[in-house]
């Protein structure tokens, strides 16, 4: 099998104690002006984490815990459009995982190095799918209309 073309711009930035990931992560994107941004790897710590668990559904959203303690970031995965879909492993002081849907309040403890990708050719928008009943990922080439 052969592979297309697939031009990919790679980023990195660190955030440091007490700023909140999401957040941060949101406006880097709009000041970037990114239309097809990921995460390729983060790692870190933070003392704070708002989560929705697996078993929280379109109609049931409150499957949410609120984590206030300091966390390692084992891992946080997603993507990053206007309505971004991002998902985290935290580990606690024994090491014990816990995950989810990232709400957000994901507060820096001491670092969070991040390195984002961009595929140049894509485009990510969200739109509403009624089977899920959530704003789900759509993917257009950047020479057709999204």
């Amino acid at each position: 099998m052969k592979a297309g073309p697939s031009p990919l711009t790679v980023y990195a930035l660190r955030l440091g104690p007490g700023e909140e990931i999401l957040t941060s992560l949101i406006k880097f994107v709009e000041d970037k002006k990114l239309k097809a941004p990921f995460i390729i790897t983060c790692v870190g710590s933070v003392t704070r984490a708002t989560l929705r668990l697996a078993n929280a559904t379109a109609s049931n959203t409150n499957e949410i815990i609120q984590l206030n303690e300091r966390y390692e970031i084992v891992s946080l995965v997603g993507t990053l459009n206007k309505e971004p879909h991002l998902h985290i492993c935290l580990a606690d002081k024994d090491g014990k995982p816990v995950g989810g849907h990232v709400i957000g309040n994901l507060q820096v403890f001491t670092t969070a190095e991040i390195v984002l990708g961009e595929c140049d050719v894509l485009q990510f928008n969200r739109e509403m799918d009624e089977h899920t009943g959530f704003p789900e990922l759509v993917i257009n080439s950047r020479t057709e209309k999204a």
